[in-house]
């Protein structure tokens, strides 16, 4: 019984070392003065860290920041025998001002996307599938017919219709997993309607309420939901033609609870302060210019972006709205910090404050984006709630929202 009991104790350990050793940073971003990552806990006497070579590198011609360098680092079993590398870039000093608005999203696909199949009802009463016999299917992007640029559900309508009528077919340009297509519909003429059509439900735009991440002072640069946008019914990205955030104002909440996340009610404010274009949307939110007054009434001026180094467990707040446009801070607990991720998923949070827990249940739909700040420093934004528990829910680091916005930061090896 003590032989067993010894080998359980020995196998727990060895399991918790593969998984730390798993979990240890390839790829690490630090500032000037915490360049090398860090092992906490038991292991920290266990596992040692060592820089085995450095390149300088120059300081980049969109930031007035100092020179920088990338690292090669080794971790070492007790000084010695080599576990694994790894890489750490050494970041440029940078600042930003915490969002907390709540924001509208409207967005207008590249091209059309087609979310759905319909039959078409000829003369005889036969139903066919002009477009998913030629091929078109669900999540694919629509982005010429006959030659002519779509943009629109109605100019679809109206193409296939046309060629219909002039030849019988229709040549279609489309988008299906990264790979452009093109292929011939032989559209069918629909009684009921008294068009030609090729049996597909298509959408060209989204609409949704979010949180604003943040902004940079120095050139209106903006970060918002933390998450890439994706269709509703398809759940695949949403490729950017045309968007706008504006302000959106909160009038109800449905509670989280368990099985079912909750949502933040919100519309469109109609003569808003603010309105940014949408530029980019990425796996850690969405990226374009603001224009207007956004203001945070709890950050007056931009503070220090805190790396993924400076991310810890323990206490942190966040900053949302609740109720009209009034942002307001809450605490939270930062439960686990993961490294080697690249989605949106980059820590556990925990909502502690009793308010929000009273008036949500927790993390809730529209909360994305709201940022998070620990340490007087910006260090992510909530992105996901988890489905059976409201009250917790992941962040990502700001660091990647900030390398996928292309702002200024990161200096690259010469």
């Amino acid at each position: 019984m003590k032989k067993r009991s010894v080998l359980l104790v020995i196998s727990l350990l060895y399991c918790t070392f593969l998984q730390l050793l798993v979990e240890l940073p390839q790829m690490h971003q630090a500032q000037v003065s915490q360049v090398e990552p860090s092992v906490s806990g038991i292991w920290s006497k266990v596992i040692r860290i060592e820089k085995t070579s450095s390149v300088s590198a120059s300081s980049s011609s969109l930031s007035n920041s100092q020179v920088s360098q990338k690292l090669d680092i080794a971790y070492k079993l007790f000084g010695i025998f080599p576990l694994k590398t790894g890489e750490v870039e050494v970041m440029s000093p940078m600042s930003l001002i915490p969002g907390g608005q709540s924001i509208g999203v409207t967005l207008q696909t590249k091209g059309v996307m087609v979310v759905g199949q319909a039959p078409v009802v000829d003369k005889n009463g036969k139903n066919s599938f002009p477009a998913k016999d030629a091929g078109i299917q669900v999540g694919d992007i629509l982005l010429k017919i006959e030659n002519q640029d779509v943009k629109t559900d109605q100019e679809v309508s109206n193409a296939i219709d046309a060629a219909g009528k002039q030849k019988g077919t229709a040549t279609v340009l489309f988008k299906h997993q990264d790979q452009m297509v093109e292929k011939v519909v032989t559209p069918i003429y629909c009684v009921e309607t008294g068009r030609y059509r090729m049996g597909l439900f298509v959408r060209d735009e989204a609409a949704g309420v979010g949180t604003l991440s943040f902004i940079n002072p120095a050139n209106n640069l903006y970060g918002a939901l933390g998450h890439v946008i994706t269709d509703a019914d398809t759940n695949q990205k949403i490729e950017v033609y045309n968007g706008k955030v504006i302000a959106s104002t909160i009038y109800a909440i449905e509670k989280g609870k368990r099985g079912h996340p909750g949502e933040k009610i919100g519309s469109f404010v109609p003569n808003s302060s603010f309105s940014g274009t949408i530029e980019k949307n990425t796996m850690t939110g969405i990226f374009g210019k603001m224009n207007g007054q956004v203001e945070n009434p709890y950050f007056k001026e931009a503070i220090p972006v805190g790396w993924e180094s400076d991310v810890k467990v323990g206490p942190a707040k966040i900053y949302t709205v609740i109720k009209g446009e009034k942002i307001e801070e809450f605490t939270v607990n930062i439960d686990r910090v993961m490294h080697n991720r690249t989605d949106s998923k980059n820590m556990i949070i925990r909502v502690t404050d009793p308010r929000l827990l009273e008036v949500t249940g927790g993390i809730i739909q529209g909360m994305s984006g709201s940022p998070i700040v620990q340490d007087g420093k910006l260090i992510g934004a909530v992105t996901h709630v988890f489905v059976n528990d409201a009250q917790r829910g992941y962040g990502v680091f700001i660091q990647n929202m900030i390398n996928d916005s292309s702002m200024p930061g990161k200096q690259e090896a010469a």
